[in-house]
């Protein structure tokens, strides 16, 4: 399965050691997300639509209320490429 090149990006930081900082409104809907890399930056390219596809895909998950991280499945679906930092 292909994904897009925002997808990409996202997975990627996150299978560096990212995370995915959520927060909820008084209706426990996410409101609000934000992605930060393993070294603790906030990275802008996040936003709600790709964050809910992300999670459609089953690519990151949560698990009793802490931050997103990227799942097993999210690791097949990321291309391995260099470090470009």
């Amino acid at each position: 399965m292909d994904i897009t090149r925002s997808e990409q990006r996202i997975l990627h930081l996150l299978a560096q050691g990212g995370w995915i900082e959520h927060l909820r409104n008084h209706q426990a809907k996410i409101t609000e997300v934000k992605c930060f890399s393993r070294d603790g930056w906030l990275y802008p390219g996040l936003d709600l639509e790709l964050f809910r596809r992300l999670k459609r895909l089953k690519a990151i998950s949560s698990s009793r209320g802490q931050p997103y991280r990227i799942s097993s499945r999210g690791l097949v679906l990321v291309r391995s490429q260099a470090d470009n930092r």
